[in-house]
C-alpha cells in the first residue's frame, strides 16, 4: 500500500526533537511538510507586526532547512477545516501527522480535524512535544485535578519518571527515502507570505531584536550553556541595568514558537549540571521557566475560559474597574511615571521585557494602581509579547494580580523604587524614553519632582513634554490594598464546599481558600519561586 503522508506543522517549528514529524516519515513513500495560515491567528487584530515577522522569519528558516533536505515547506492559506480535504485528494494522502496542542482551542479543532480525516480515509498519528510531561498523567496523579500551586505540582511532578529523551533531528537519508518531487512552481503556490503581503507598513521598522527560526534557537541554546559557572552553581544572575535588555542568549520566543525543544533544553541542562557537579542530580528548580510553563499548561488544558474571569472556575472574582482610557495610556507608554513607560516602550519595539518589568507593569495595571482586570493587560501583551503563549500568558496575568495561584496582595511594585534600585542610573529610562534623556539620575525616575529650573535645562518640561504622573502611586496602591483585603475577607467567609460534589470544583475551591489564609498568615510555608524567564 502506498503511504502519502503530510506532516501539518503548527507550533513545533523544527526538525530537532520532532517526534511525529517522524512517525510522517516512517514506511512513507511521499512526505509534504505543511503549515496552514489559520484565520485564527493571521487574522486576529490582537497579533503585532513582531510576533508576525518571529513566525514568518521562523518559517522561512525551517523552509530552509528543509531545501537542504531536498524537501519544501508548503505553506497554504486558509481554515484547517477547508484546506486538508482539498490536499487530501489532491495528493492521495493516507496519513496525517500533527504535534499534540494541549490548550482547550487546540483540542477543540483537532478533535474536528481527526474526525474529518477518518471520513476521508487518512490515518492520523498524534504526538506530545510541546510540554516535558503528558498533562493528563499530572491531573490524574492529583487525583483527577490540577495543581493549583506550584508547590504541589513540584511534588507530583518529582515523582513521575523523567521526561523522554530528545531525538535527533531530521535527516537527509530519511527525507531521500520518502522524496516528493517539488514543482517548478512551487514557491507561486506555497511561498510565505511579506509583512506587507499581510497587511503590515513596514517603512521605518527598526531590526528584529529577535530573529525568529531554529537555526538561531540553537545558536542561542549553545550560548546559554555557555553560562557554565551559573548551571553548576545554580546561581539567579542579579538583575541590573544589563538584565533589562534583550540577551543573546533568551530562549522564551523560541520555546513559544516550538523553534525549540523543551526537551533539548531540559536534558542540555541536566546533563551539564550533573557533568559540572559530579553526576548530582539537579534539583527540579534549576528548570525554572519550564516547570512554570508546565504547570499554566496543566491548570489550563481543561479550563477553556482560563483567559477570561467569566466561567472560570479558578480565578478570584474581582470587581475591577472599567476604564479605557488609563489602559491605552498603561499600553502606550504615558502614564507619566519613566519605568513604567520605558518598559512598555520596550515592549511594543522589541517584542520582548524582562520577567521582574513584566511584574511591575502587571502590578501596576491592576492591583498596585489602576485597578484595570488583568484580562486588559493580557490582551496587550498577546498583542505585543514574543513569547506570549495562551496558557502562560493567562496565567501568569492571574498570578500577578493575585487572582488565582498564590501571591502576596500586600506586596506591591513601587513605579519609582522598585526600577531605581534595578537601574540606579536611569540608562534604560534614558534608552527607551529619550525626552528624559538629559535628567540628572536624581530626578530620571521622578522628573516631577525636578524643580522648574532643571526641568527647562533637560528641554523636557512636565505637563508639556513629558506626561505627568496618572496617579498618586501612594494613595492608589494603599487604597487597592485595602480592596484585595475586602475581597479576601468575603471569601474566607464562603461556605459552599461542603455541597460540592465534583471533585474538580471541590478542589478549586480549597484551593482558592488556601490561598487566602496563605495571606492572611504571611507564612514562608508554600511560598513560590519566582517566575524566571530565561
Amino acid at each position: 500500500m502506498v503511504v502519502n503522508s503530510v506532516h501539518w506543522f503548527r507550533k513545533g517549528l523544527r526538525l530537532h526533537d520532532n517526534p511525529v514529524l517522524q512517525e510522517a516519515l516512517n514506511g512513507a513513500d511521499t512526505v509534504r511538510c505543511v503549515y496552514i495560515l489559520d484565520p485564527w491567528f493571521a487574522g486576529a487584530a490582537n497579533v503585532g507586526i513582531n510576533r508576525w515577522r518571529f513566525l514568518l522569519e521562523a518559517l522561512e528558516d525551517l523552509d530552509s532547512s528543509l531545501k537542504k533536505l531536498n524537501s519544501r515547506l508548503f505553506v497554504v492559506r486558509g481554515q484547517p477545516t477547508d484546506v486538508l480535504p482539498r490536499l487530501f485528494k489532491e495528493w492521495k494522502v493516507t496519513r496525517l501527522t500533527f504535534e499534540y496542542d494541549p490548550e482547550p482551542y487546540g483540542k477543540e479543532r483537532d478533535g474536528a480535524i481527526i474526525k474529518m480525516a477518518q471520513e476521508f480515509g487518512v490515518e492520523t498519528i498524534v504526538r506530545n512535544a510541546h510540554t516535558l510531561y503528558n498533562l493528563d498523567r499530572i491531573i490524574e496523579a492529583n487525583n483527577n485535578s490540577p495543581p493549583l500551586t506550584f508547590k504541589r505540582f513540584q511534588t507530583i511532578v518529582s515523582r513521575l519518571e523523567l521526561p523522554r529523551r530528545p531525538l535527533l533531528p531530521i535527516t537527509q537519508q530519511q527525507m531521500e527515502n520518502c522524496r516528493t518531487e517539488i514543482a517548478d512552481n512551487h514557491d507561486q503556490l506555497y511561498s510565505i507570505p511579506s509583512l506587507e503581503e499581510l497587511g503590515f507598513r513596514t517603512v521605518g521598522l527598526p531590526p528584529a531584536v529577535w530573529r525568529g527560526g531554529e537555526t538561531e534557537a540553537l545558536d542561542r541554546l549553545n550560548k546559554h550553556l555557555d553560562k557554565k559557572v551559573w548551571v553548576a552553581n545554580f546561581e539567579h544572575p542579579r538583575v541590573n541595568t544589563c538584565s533589562l535588555y534583550a540577551s543573546p542568549t533568551g530562549l522564551s520566543p523560541y520555546l513559544r514558537f516550538g523553534c525549540l525543544s523543551c526537551r533539548v533544553l531540559y536534558y542540555n541542562l541536566r546533563e551539564l549540571y550533573m557533568k559540572l557537579r559530579k553526576h548530582c542530580s539537579p534539583p527540579l528548580s534549576l528548570f525554572g521557566q519550564l516547570l512554570w510553563r508546565e504547570f499554566f499548561y496543566t491548570a489550563a488544558t481543561n479550563n477553556p475560559n482560563f483567559d477570561r474571569m467569566e466561567g472560570n472556575p479558578i480565578c478570584v472574582q474581582i470587581p475591577w474597574d472599567q476604564n479605557p482610557e488609563a489602559l491605552a495610556k498603561w499600553a502606550e507608554g504615558r502614564t507619566g511615571f519613566p519605568w513604567i513607560d520605558a518598559i512598555m516602550t520596550q515592549l511594543r519595539q522589541e517584542g520582548w521585557i524582562h520577567h521582574l518589568a513584566r511584574h511591575a507593569v502587571a502590578c501596576f495595571l491592576t492591583r498596585g494602581d489602576l485597578w484595570i482586570s488583568w484580562e486588559s493587560g493580557m490582551k496587550v501583551f498577546e498583542e505585543l509579547l514574543l513569547d506570549a503563549d495562551w496558557s502562560v500568558n493567562a496565567g501568569s496575568w492571574m498570578w500577578l494580580s493575585c487572582s488565582a495561584f498564590f501571591q502576596q496582595f500586600f506586596h506591591c511594585y513601587c513605579p519609582v523604587g522598585f526600577g531605581r534600585r534595578t537601574d540606579p542610573s536611569g540608562d534604560y529610562i534614558r534608552r527607551y524614553i529619550p525626552i528624559l534623556k538629559d535628567y540628572p539620575n536624581r530626578y530620571i525616575y521622578e522628573p516631577w519632582n525636578a524643580p522648574e529650573s532643571v526641568q527647562k535645562a533637560a528641554k523636557c518640561v512636565v505637563g508639556v513634554d513629558y506626561p505627568k504622573p496618572m496617579i498618586n502611586h501612594a494613595e492608589g496602591s494603599r487604597l487597592n490594598i485595602e480592596r484585595m483585603k475586602q475581597v479576601y475577607q468575603q471569601l474566607s467567609h464562603y461556605r459552599g464546599l461542603s455541597k460540592s460534589t465534583n471533585k474538580t470544583n471541590l478542589a478549586i475551591e480549597e484551593g482558592v481558600l488556601v490561598f487566602f489564609c496563605f495571606f492572611l498568615a504571611r507564612t514562608k510555608e508554600g511560598k513560590v519561586a519566582n517566575f524566571q524567564p530565561f
